[in-house]
């Protein structure tokens, strides 16, 4: 007997009962994107290797350790894609969708990272992120934030999240901090433990959100952001908490917030949540001006953020009385040769004049007791009978199965109706 052939570890299958949550949420954030007017953009799940180094920074952990790298055929450096961002800058750029133009982008997919696996977190996870070009004043960052505000709502998960704030400054003064940085920690050298000594050479500012507490503690008394920043950054950093403030949004100034992607400048951001252990971040971003000039473009500003939808999936399944719909609307039973062709008929015609109602037409035979347990499986509201009887009258019985209703007889001319009311009745 062969062995049995397994999923890739972190690389995890979606079962039917689970992609019910999937396409719920999906359409949820269909929904609120389009509503704010963005547009969906598609990239390839395969990229150019040196368009993550330029991007996320060659001495990230991303880079470093956790990319998916190989060589094609023709020996080029090929890397399954670890973000979005850098993709659709690498499109826009490509078809010139981003020099004298303000773009509003979304996407949704998959991405990948060889990283240990764990609760909401794999190898090949799946993000939405939406990203902004050609806009540099605070208002696009407080609308970003805003639209993910909206998401929470939506999916009812507003009060289990927060979100935390941050800036850090054009690159010019961020350069600055980092030396200021660097000289304060190099006291330290014999407390920092080793990925804070790495970091102390290659990206100073990931050691002020190192989660080691003896870490923390020497970062307490570091240089501060707020007090090194341009005068320009700080004014757009205090004209988005002034709208924010404004619009309702609660948030906190986090200032070891810095991000760990090379990229970005000025406002950064995180949501986080404590219901999901200390994987706690949902959702992140913050401004990257430089990104377009730096993978070739022309000087362009940007701003976006990016979501994981496994952890976001997990997050949902913690809330109570979450409202996803059954797969199925109507059941359609039928018994005899006639009476089946007859219910494969009625079915085609139910989704001509019903769009959007979701008809299973029983399969396999049986007798009814047999064909209802089906029914009710498929999470149907209602199921529709035909048999000789129902042939012969040229009617159709319907049965309510999770409304207490009496099962009705219908004429096969007022089918649809019936169907429609009975329909809107459960939904009530």
């Amino acid at each position: 007997m062969s062995k049995t052939i397994q999923a890739i570890r972190g690389m995890n299958d979606c079962l039917p009962e689970q992609s019910r949550l999937w396409q719920w949420m999906e359409q949820q954030i269909r929904d609120v994107v389009a509503s704010y007017g963005y547009e969906e953009i598609r990239t390839p799940i395969v990229e150019s290797t040196d368009l993550f180094k330029r991007s996320i920074g060659e001495v990230t952990d991303i880079v470093e350790k956790e990319m998916y790298t190989f060589e094609d055929r023709n020996g080029d450096s090929l890397t399954l894609r670890p973000e979005g961002t850098a993709s659709c800058v690498r499109a826009g750029n490509e078809h010139g969708l981003l020099y004298n133009q303000q773009q509003r982008l979304w996407y949704m997919g998959p991405m990948f990272r060889h990283e240990r696996p764990q609760k909401g977190r794999y190898r090949q996870f799946h993000q939405f992120g939406v990203e902004n070009f050609g806009i540099a004043g605070p208002d696009i960052d407080a609308e970003v934030i805003l639209l993910s505000a909206r998401l929470w709502k939506k999916f009812g998960i507003a009060d289990n999240v927060r979100l935390e704030l941050n800036s850090l400054g054009s690159n010019e003064a961020r350069a600055a901090y980092r030396e200021k940085l660097v000289e304060y920690l190099s006291q330290y050298k014999d407390k920092l433990d080793e990925d804070s000594l790495r970091r102390l050479e290659t990206n100073p500012l990931r050691i002020l959100d190192s989660k080691n507490p003896e870490v923390q503690a020497i970062v307490v008394d570091a240089p501060k952001l707020s007090e090194n920043l341009d005068a320009e950054s700080a004014e757009h950093f205090q004209q988005l908490c002034e709208r924010l403030d404004a619009l309702g949004i609660q948030y906190q100034v986090n200032e070891r917030l810095v991000r760990g992607l090379d990229y970005y400048n000025r406002t950064v951001f995180e949501w986080v949540t404590k219901d999901l252990g200390a994987q706690g971040t949902v959702c992140a971003g913050g401004r990257y001006d430089g990104l377009v000039a730096q993978l070739g473009g022309k000087e362009t500003t940007a701003v976006g953020f990016a979501m994981g939808l496994e952890r976001l999936a997990l997050l949902l399944e913690q809330q109570q009385g979450l409202a996803i719909p059954d797969p199925v609307d109507v059941y359609m039973a039928a018994t005899g040769d006639t009476a089946e062709i007859m219910a494969v008929k009625l079915a085609e015609s139910l989704r001509d004049e019903l769009p959007g109602v979701r008809i299973q037409n029983h399969c396999g035979g049986g007798n009814f007791k047999k064909q209802m347990k089906r029914a009710d499986k498929s999470g149907a509201a209602i199921a529709l009978l035909i048999g000789e009887s129902e042939v012969e009258q040229g009617t159709i019985t319907l049965k309510f199965l999770r409304a207490e209703a009496e099962q009705q007889s219908v004429a096969i001319a007022d089918l649809a109706s019936a169907v429609k009311t009975a329909l809107d009745k459960t939904r009530l």
